[in-house]
């Protein structure tokens, strides 16, 4: 990972930022020590955070119960036996 100082940062923003976006991250120090990291933006995807969710158990178990006939009479059966 390539290493660039606060004060090149500071004077050369623009060039260090694009260079980041095609090339990878950069780490940024002040005086020789890490201070940050300079890295792409990479837009979070909506379907990794679903596939990442956990079932109820409760709603694993009825997901796939078939439904006989009317739905309203299934909610019902379902709520009673509760």
């Amino acid at each position: 990972m390539a290493t660039i100082s606060l004060r090149e940062l500071h004077h050369r923003t623009g060039a260090l930022v694009r260079q980041a976006a095609t090339h990878g991250a950069l780490v940024v120090t002040d005086r020789g020590v890490p201070v940050a990291e300079l890295r792409p933006y990479r837009a979070p995807s909506a379907k990794g955070r679903w596939a990442r969710r956990r079932l109820l158990p409760e709603y694993a178990r009825i997901m796939n119960r078939p439904v006989p006939g009317d739905i309203t009479e299934s909610i019902s059966a379902d709520r009673d036996a509760r």
